[in-house]
């Protein structure tokens, strides 16, 4: 499981990084459509959940070793 989400969030950051360089082009435009600047919030969130687990994990592992 751990494997499965380290490999999600590596393109996790990939979709992230994609959708701001087409949100900074869109909104580059000379009539920006401005529903293009929410783009990157999906992937934001679902990396801030994913890397949240990732750094809490050695934690809990410590946690489980000491038992």
């Amino acid at each position: 499981m751990n494997t499965w989400i380290r490999q999600c969030h590596r393109w996790l950051a990939i979709a992230f990084t994609v959708t701001v360089l087409v949100t900074t082009v869109a909104l580059a435009q000379e009539d920006p459509v401005l529903w293009v600047s929410y783009l990157p919030l999906l992937p934001l969130a679902l990396l801030f959940f994913s890397g949240l687990y990732l750094f809490v994990l050695p934690y809990l592992a410590r946690r489980r070793a000491a038992r």
